[in-house]
């Protein structure tokens, strides 16, 4: 079975109030869920990841999910940086030492879902008038809101 799955996150302020946003849709069937949810205080980056982890969590059994979103720190820590970070102890280069991966405990969440699942990262160009991204953009803002 395969699903699309379309994220966004942001916050006003960085770090600041934040939200994130998801629409889990199945194309054979053409059913879709939309969730959002926010954190007083947290960042974009964070909201980008938790959009993704809260989407695979709904899923029930391995599935191969298509996931599409405008955040390139999601896309590359999937493709390119999280098989280094783990084969650092979960630390990443900074110049010639290792540090602290910044939203560990969220990548670690990531990484766990996508030992279960097949995912496919494609990329949006964010605010373009790709439908769902202009959704789950706006469901984003609005998580935040209730914050301001």
């Amino acid at each position: 079975m395969e699903v699309h799955l379309f994220t966004d996150g942001g916050c006003s302020g960085n770090p600041g109030p934040g939200g994130w946003a998801l629409i889990l849709r199945h194309p054979a069937t053409g059913k879709s869920l939309e969730k959002s949810g926010g954190e007083r205080d947290t960042t974009n980056n964070r909201m980008e990841l938790q959009a993704v982890v809260e989407g695979l969590k709904l899923l029930k059994r391995p599935t191969q999910v298509e996931l599409f979103t405008d955040s390139v720190y999601v896309g590359k820590g999937i493709s390119e940086w999280m098989p280094k970070w783990k084969a650092n102890g979960w630390k990443r280069r900074e110049g010639k030492k290792l540090a602290e991966v910044k939203n560990e405990d969220l990548w670690r969440q990531l990484d766990a879902l996508l030992a279960t699942h097949k995912v496919k990262y494609t990329r949006v160009a964010g605010h373009s008038g790709h439908p769902e991204n202009d959704r789950v953009d706006e469901l984003a803002v609005a998580a935040y809101q209730q914050f301001l």
